[in-house]
């Protein structure tokens, strides 16, 4: 490595890059179509992907989102290019307290919250391009006979046992209450307001009938302790199974360091029988004589969701979830679902003995936070899933910068001034500069079709940087280091444009022969530079990749040619290709529209009419955006079409807002340059 931290390359790793990039496409394999149901295949890598279910009532923000499914989106994405047999599984966590506590707030019943805020999250997962092969629910008849199933099979090999609880007990509701639904003084610090499951002022956990002062939080009684009888997963006699299992996961798979903390600090106290009933209405319920009046605790129940939602998705879904000879299975998460999902779900599969494939994988974000705080829907504080798009900013830009900042080691924060920088230095000055200046110099100078290449030294060392880049990057996304692969990226876009300023095309066009060639040489590999570009990208940002691949006409192997193997950095534009229109990826942030987004979602209380000032907010990001576009075409000099439409569009944004100011719009539409 050079001072700089540079990879210094060697005769030898230029001789085969030059070797290998001559080769071209030849012989590539054919891009095969997604064909559903998605089943394992005998000869494949069979990856079965799964995000952690996000509870149904609640609109997710920024963290949800990075924390578990666009993570998994990446990995999923990354893995089809890649030409594995991958299945990627999620869907709405529906049942429990939470459910039914929103459900009353919204004067709903239970199924018709479901119902609703279902479609919230799907929609919101469509804009955020997350690629799904099914997105199901919790609430359906075979999330029932599943874990009925896994219930009566535990219950038949002796790991459940029986013990007595004590509880408050609602008189007037005639009901037990569930921790939501009661509030108390809190016995450590005195907080008036603490809930029946943890305080949220000093945060210590608490047990329901230690609360000063409880009080229903439905008809605001004060409840009463009763003793009531569950059901206990027996963890402890399923420790040595678990513990037997874990060291072969652990030592062959890639879990994060935080997942293999929290599971061995689980462990490392001794594991303790974990209740799977509760006293509730809405749930799976208990098919066990004694229990009928119970449903099963959401911690039982929630993870057995990703088996009923791949059953939902297909008949043969124990070819996936009885198969651990054949399927590798991924799990993504946050931090603080990792037990669950080391221990006390496996337990439960263990327990069942019934073949289950269990956990290869276990991938673990830390927290995502908003500027120097917490997200908060009830303060107006953070950028949830259904804002985003209001924002006018678009869901790739979205894509990377929390792909960016992904917390993958340690917490991270959510900054909108440093989102604008990472937009306008690394998107618009680093690889939106080096993607269009390729494609320019093909179509201004050369009439859109790839020159010819005679390849020289410097050249030779320029591929083998980038065949360095593109090894590194299939190794850290095999590894699952979503955040460190993105660098390489931009490492790639970043030696592509210091290439670009070193050698200078635009000028050497204008002199002798050999420099006219000279030219060409530079244009041509800075445009097969972009292909590449637009394979790698694709993971993270789907539709700036697609958008690269028409400019360029890419031919559709491109991408799994060079995903094969350890990583293959070819000529796929070869001299002759012609390329499309090309015309800029993205658009400046304007430390303006960036401040008028941090007041917006600053959680500012005093607003006249929110409503009309949120109208006003985007309207605004708007225009930027759209004269940002304008500007941008013209200074391409993109066909005349192009630009009026661009034109007409921005005068009809001026038109609206003038209109809504209360202002005479027709200066502004008038109000063109003269030529």
């Amino acid at each position: 490595y050079a001072e700089d931290g540079e990879h210094v390359m060697t005769v030898e790793e230029i001789e085969e890059a030059a070797q290998i990039w001559s080769e071209g496409l030849k012989g590539s394999p054919a891009v095969t179509e997604r064909k559903h149901p998605v089943l394992p295949q005998e000869g494949k890598r069979n990856v079965l992907l799964t995000s952690a279910l996000p509870y149904v009532n609640n609109v997710p923000h920024l963290g949800n989102i990075i924390g578990c499914v666009l993570s998994a989106d990446v990995f999923a994405r990354y893995g089809r290019l890649r030409g594995w047999n991958l299945l990627f599984i999620c869907g709405t966590d529906e049942y429990g307290t939470a459910t039914e506590n929103k459900a009353r707030e919204e004067g709903l019943t239970p199924q018709e919250i479901c119902d609703k805020y279902h479609a919230v999250h799907a929609d919101i997962y469509q804009w955020f391009q997350i690629d799904f092969d099914f997105f199901g629910r919790t609430t359906t008849e075979r999330q029932t006979e599943i874990a009925q199933d896994i219930f009566w099979r535990l219950h038949g090999r002796g790991f459940l046992l029986e013990d007595t609880v004590e509880q408050l007990r609602c008189e007037s509701c005639q009901r037990f209450l569930a921790d939501r639904f009661v509030e108390g003084e809190c016995p450590h610090c005195r907080y008036p307001e603490a809930r029946g499951d943890q305080c949220d002022k000093c945060g210590r956990l608490i047990n329901a009938v230690e609360l000063r002062n409880p009080q229903c939080k439905v008809c605001k009684e004060t409840p009463v302790i009763r003793s009531s009888k569950h059901l206990f997963l027996n963890l402890p006699k399923l420790e040595d199974e678990l513990e037997q299992w874990l060291d072969k996961s652990t030592g062959s798979g890639d879990w994060t360091a935080n997942a293999r903390h929290i599971t061995h600090s689980w462990l490392r106290d001794g594991l303790k029988p974990r209740c799977i009933t509760r006293d509730l209405r809405w749930g799976t319920p208990v098919p066990h004589e004694e229990y009928k009046e119970k449903v099963f605790y959401v911690w039982f129940d929630a993870p057995i969701g990703y088996l009923s939602i791949t059953a939902n998705y297909t008949d043969q879904w124990e070819k996936w979830w009885k198969n651990p000879q054949q399927v590798e299975l991924y799990n993504f998460m946050a931090k603080d679902n990792v037990p669950f999902h080391s221990v006390v779900f496996p337990c439960s599969l263990l327990g069942a003995q019934d073949n289950y494939t269990l956990v290869n994988h276990l991938i673990a974000t830390e927290y995502l936070n908003y500027e120097d705080t917490k997200f908060s829907k009830s303060r107006g504080v953070g950028v949830f899933g259904d804002m985003a798009k209001d924002t006018g900013i678009p869901s790739d830009v979205w894509r990377f910068y929390l792909l960016y900042l992904r917390p993958e080691g340690q917490d991270s924060a959510f900054s909108w001034s440093d989102m604008a920088l990472k937009n306008n230095s690394e998107l618009l000055n680093n690889l939106g500069n080096f993607i269009n200046r390729a494609g320019m110099f093909v179509s201004k100078f050369f009439d859109g079709c790839v020159p010819e290449m005679l390849l020289n030294e410097d050249d030779n060392r320029l591929i083998a940087q980038v065949r360095w880049e593109l090894k590194q990057y299939i190794q850290l996304l095999d590894k699952v280091r979503i955040r460190d692969a993105l660098k390489c990226i931009l490492n790639i876009s970043r030696h592509g444009n210091q290439y670009i300023q070193v050698n200078e095309p635009w000028k050497k066009i204008k002199g002798g022969d050999g420099d006219r060639q000279r030219a060409g040489t530079v244009t041509g590999v800075s445009v097969n530079v972009a292909c590449l570009l637009s394979v790698v990208l694709e993971p993270y940002m789907p539709s700036v990749s697609h958008t690269i691949r028409q400019q360029l006409q890419a031919p559709p192997t491109c991408v799994s040619a060079m995903l094969q193997n350890t990583g293959t950095f070819i000529c796929t534009l070869p001299a002759g290709h012609c390329i499309g229109t090309v015309s800029p990826l993205f658009q400046k942030l304007e430390n303006e529209q960036i401040e008028v987004l941090r007041k917006r979602f600053g959680g500012q209380q005093s607003r006249p009419n929110p409503a009309l000032s949120c109208w006003f907010v985007i309207h605004r990001c708007v225009l930027v955006f759209q004269g940002n576009k304008v500007r941008g075409l013209k200074a391409q000099k993109a066909e005349q079409s192009v630009i009026d439409e661009a034109v007409e569009t921005l005068l009809d944004l001026k038109k609206q807002l003038s209109l809504a100011e209360g202002k005479n719009p027709e200066p502004a539409a008038q109000k063109r340059k003269k030529k």
